[in-house]
């Protein structure tokens, strides 16, 4: 388990808090997200679940270790893996198969088992083939992959997405979000910062970052259920319970706690039919 409490960090010593007495639990096997206007402190405030930041003041433990901890931190990198915005920040490789074993072999693990984990999480994201490329000449999408197999290969317990799919076109989109999906069904904690809401519609819980402080936080019905809340904070929500909220805004009673395509037909279906009954 992650726990955060009364998390405080500012860059410079008398400067500004980025983050502002946060505190909260993150349980294993969790799918959060992250969401907030930009310059709320999302980025700074998932970089102490790692040990990328040591807090001004508060504390953050992984899975019963304090990060403060230097000793302890050489433990939790390889618990807690980070996915950044941009792939190429993370790609240190000349081939595809160099750049994911990169991780392993930090951790001095025998040949056989580096290779053996290499192979795994290239599997796991689909990219075996490309293994013997370089990945300087791969797409946005295919070198995000091949940064998430680099963590994979690290075994954590926890996987932090820092907007993963910014830089990404929709079908490259598509296929991260796959990965992910598939790795929090697998029992990995999964933290997912974003700016878009469909991203996270379907996640555990939601935690609304607003300059450095939770806002707000509950399950994805709780959360988006709050429209105007979400307006005013500059947050928006996923577009199939914005167009719900558009119909009941115009007098249509449907509800507004609905994130997919095929509920919301459903939806909007059994209202026609009870209309049609009633005249």
């Amino acid at each position: 388990m992650i726990k955060v409490k009364d998390l405080i960090f500012q860059y410079d010593k008398g400067g500004e808090q980025i983050v502002k007495g946060i505190s909260t639990e993150i349980r294993d096997g969790m799918h959060v997200g992250i969401i907030g206007p930009t310059g709320c402190g999302k980025t700074t405030f998932v970089r102490h679940l790692n040990g990328l930041l040591t807090p001004t003041a508060g504390e953050v433990w992984v899975d019963g270790m304090h990060t403060a901890d230097p000793v302890a931190v050489l433990k939790i990198r390889p618990r807690v893996g980070m996915v950044f915005q941009n792939p190429d920040n993370q790609i240190v490789g000349m081939t595809v198969e160099e750049d994911v074993a990169f991780g392993p072999g930090n951790l001095a693990l025998p040949p056989i088992e580096i290779a053996r984990r290499v192979q795994e999480s290239l599997a796991m994201v689909g990219m075996e083939k490309q293994s013997k490329r370089s990945p300087h000449i791969l797409s946005n999408g295919e070198k995000q992959l091949v940064a998430i197999a680099g963590v994979l290969a690290m075994k954590p317990r926890h996987i932090i997405l820092d907007e993963p799919t910014t830089y990404l076109d929709p079908s490259a989109r598509e296929r991260v979000l796959h990965v992910v999906n598939r790795l929090h069904k697998e029992g990995i904690t999964i933290v997912h910062v974003t700016h878009d809401m469909n991203e996270i519609a379907r996640a555990d819980r939601i935690i609304v970052l607003y300059e450095g402080r939770i806002a707000m936080e509950g399950t994805p019905s709780q959360v988006f259920g709050h429209v105007e809340r979400l307006q005013d904070l500059g947050v928006g929500i996923p577009k199939i319970a914005e167009i719900l909220w558009s119909l009941r805004e115009t007098g249509l009673d449907v509800r507004t706690d609905i994130f997919s395509v095929e509920e919301a037909c459903k939806e909007i279906s059994s209202l026609i039919t009870s209309q049609q009954k009633f005249h």
